[in-house]
């Protein structure tokens, strides 16, 4: 359980670092609407994530567990679709308003997938190693 903590974490702080460091590369090598999509793109989902984290460590205690029962399933459900229905709006207006460039958006929408991808690679090196040592 405490693997599963440290790679939750790692991949929290990942979203923010690969966010920060896209935004600034954006901003200084590509059009203004294309860094503000990577920049919006990469908010969208780290903030998703991070509530999405927070909704799960909160629900998942053992008192509310005791209390709440089966209830938790629906109430963790209702929470992430009204997630994704505000995420899905702003991105709409996002690209309908032209405010931002959509594969801007898209690359920052894709902050969450890289750090997933990250914490993947490493955790697997660090078991192939563990083994072979």
């Amino acid at each position: 359980m405490q693997d599963l903590h440290k790679i939750v974490n790692f991949v929290t702080t990942s979203n923010w670092l690969l966010l920060l460091f896209g935004g600034m590369i954006g901003l200084m090598m590509t059009p203004v609407k294309f860094a503000l999509g990577i920049i919006l793109g990469g908010l969208i989902v780290a903030i998703n994530f991070h509530l999405l984290k927070n909704t799960l460590k909160n629900m998942f205690h053992p008192e509310v567990v005791s209390e709440q029962g089966r209830s938790i399933v629906s109430n963790v459900l209702v929470k992430y679709y009204i997630r994704f229905a505000i995420s899905g709006t702003v991105i709409f207006l996002l690209i309908s308003n032209h405010i931002v460039h959509p594969l801007g958006l898209l690359a920052g929408l894709s902050v969450v997938v890289a750090s997933m991808f990250m914490a993947t690679v490493l955790e697997l090196t660090r078991l192939l190693f563990k083994e072979a040592v």
